[in-house]
Order: structure tokens, then sequence, then C-alpha cells
């Protein structure tokens, strides 16, 4: 049995406390940022962003074994941790792709998409360890959603005042 065990499980350089932070960490953070995308009711939310995250981290995770196992030693065997960035970057703009609309001369979903795209960054950074830079990029993320949207806002309602009174 448990040469079975070892056959068809392999464990990964780093402790498994360490993938659990960053995986968390990705959770949390993609989670911030779906919370404010939830809570303006648009089309990809708050699980959404967390699982975009969620799985960057994990293909990151999955890179980062992958360059380091014992079992890809041989000479036959190479690994391009540039590629699986790649391939996460092309899923998620495949997925976000999917979420912009343009109807009746509106382009829709847009700024979804965007964010879906940067929880897969975010997700990515935590799982190679850069948690700070995941969190500061975390909050430029909503800065730039919450506070230029206030604005967009408020210059809206200013713009429409005027039209008003010059009619």
């Amino acid at each position: 049995m448990d040469i079975t065990l070892n056959d068809i499980t392999t464990t990964m350089e780093m402790h498994w406390t360490v993938w659990l932070a960053r995986l968390l960490a990705a959770l949390i953070l993609c989670g911030i940022i779906g919370f404010e995308r939830e809570i303006g009711k648009r089309p990809a939310g708050l699980r959404t962003h967390m699982l975009t995250g969620l799985a960057a981290a994990l293909y990151t995770l999955v890179m980062l074994h992958m360059t380091t196992a014992s079992v890809f030693d041989g000479e036959k065997v190479q690994t391009d941790p540039i590629r699986v960035i790649e391939a996460v970057t092309q899923g998620v703009a495949f997925l976000a792709a999917g979420l912009v609309v343009f109807s009746q001369g509106n382009v829709l979903g847009l700024k979804t998409g965007a964010t879906m795209w940067l929880c897969a960054a975010v997700g990515v950074c935590c799982a190679l360890g850069l948690l700070s830079l995941a969190a500061v990029v975390t909050a430029i993320a909503l800065v730039t959603v919450v506070v230029l949207r206030i604005a967009e806002k408020k210059a809206d309602t200013h713009c429409k005042g005027h039209a008003s009174h010059d009619g």
C-alpha cells in the first residue's frame, strides 16, 4: 500500500503551510476586488474573482513544483515557467472577453473583465510569495475603480446640471 501511495502522491518542496497561506492570500485579495464588483451588481462578482485568483495561484504553484521536483530532472524534460503564466493570462482573457458586450453603442463589461485579468495577476503574485506586491496592487485597483467611479458620477451630475441651465 505504501508503494502505491508513494506512486500516486508527490510532495512539494515547500511546506504545506506556505502554499496554503499563498492560496488563501490569493483568495482574500481577489475576494476584495470581487466584492467591489459584487456590490456594483456586475456580471462577475465575488466568487468569480476569488476563483480566478485561486486558479491562477494554483497553476503557479504547480509550475513552481515542476521546476523544482526531482521527478522532472530527466535530460529530456524542459520546463519553462513563463508558459504557465502565459496560459493563465490567455485563459482569463478568454473568460473576460466573454463578459464584454457591445449593446446600443455602449461597451459593457470591460472593467469587470479587466478586474478578472488583474485577479489572475494577483493570484500569480501570491503563489510566487510576492504578497506585498499583490496587496499593493489590490489597494491600487480599489482606489482606481472606486474613487474614479465616484469622480465620474460627480462629473456626470455636474455636467447634467449645467446642461439643464443652458437650455
